[in-house]
């Protein structure tokens, strides 16, 4: 009941801010503000180019400002774990540049969501609604068409992303993970579970995804060269070395910040209101996979 409350709630709200005009404001005020990071010139870290329109953190002024520096040939996106499309890495850059896209999400009222939104005609936007593991992923991606290099890919189910990831066979220019680093400086994934639930792996939440260790020891040997994360100390961001001249010039810095969210939960579901690096006594015996070795270790 609750759930159902806070998405029509949700709803009321972001048809509101449309019917108002806002959103349009807000894409105008996000195009601007990506002209004005572009001019100027030599960034120290991504984080200089953040700003949030419709993503969570400062990904959309990351993502804006690497599309013009590189300049990708494929305009095309493939984004999951993506809820209601509400916040994502890609509705900015729908509405702003009119890329073409897949969506994919485990629930359907999610994806209805989104086709009932005015985004879903007036845009090239495809959706598929399915559990994502990596038996079923590179299949859910073909069937949109796209068989060639993406654009961008951006990763974010919060349980086997590391072995979804691996087995996704089409090149992207720009590819987003979130990570997680309560697993720290050593290339460790959850074990994979093709029906991997965060929660109910464990209350605290912490318990899910890849550390970014991991996720460079994969992509690092697929082609790709990490640049650096948001501010936050959520998502890291890899293009195809292919771009690496082009960037070269522009970006002084591939640092990796600390993460700063809050978000552990107490065995009652309620926000313990910690970081992962209070909290990590409460991951101590789970089971993780060294990446590199194979090895099954004990956190």
């Amino acid at each position: 009941m609750k759930t159902r409350l806070r998405r029509k709630f949700r709803d009321f709200m972001f048809q509101t801010r449309r019917l108002v005009g806002l959103e349009k404001m807000l894409v105008l005020q996000g195009e601007s503000r990506a002209h004005q990071i572009l001019h100027r010139g030599t960034l120290d870290t991504l984080a200089d180019a953040e700003f949030s329109v419709f993503s969570q953190w400062g990904e959309d002024g990351i993502i804006s400002w690497l599309i013009d520096v590189i300049q990708p040939d494929a305009t095309t996106f493939v984004e999951f774990g993506v809820e209601d499309y509400r916040e994502s890495n890609t509705r900015f850059l729908l509405m702003s540049r009119y890329w073409s896209g897949l969506i994919i999400d485990g629930s359907e009222a999610n994806m209805a969501s989104v086709r009932s939104d005015d985004i879903a005609y007036k845009h090239d936007l495809q959706t598929r609604t399915a559990f994502i593991d990596r038996d079923n992923i590179a299949g859910l991606i073909s069937s949109a068409g796209y068989q060639g290099d993406l654009g961008i890919l951006s990763v974010d189910i919060d349980g086997v992303d590391y072995w979804v990831l691996e087995k996704i066979p089409q090149k992207a220019a720009i590819v987003i993970v979130e990570y997680n680093q309560a697993f720290g400086e050593v290339p460790l994934s959850v074990p994979y579970d093709p029906s991997f639930l965060r929660l109910s792996k464990h209350y605290s939440g912490m318990y899910w995804g890849a550390s970014l260790s991991a996720f460079r020891h994969l992509l690092e040997a697929k082609g790709y060269e990490f640049i650096g994360t948001n501010r936050a100390g959520t998502n890291a961001f890899f293009i195809d070395a292919a771009f690496s001249e082009k960037l070269d010039a522009k970006l002084t810095r591939r640092h990796e910040w600390p993460c700063r969210m809050r978000e552990v939960r107490n065995r009652d579901g309620s926000l313990a209101f910690k970081t992962y690096a209070e909290s990590l006594g409460l991951l101590k015996g789970l089971p993780a996979i060294n990446v590199v070795t194979g090895e099954t270790v004990t956190l």
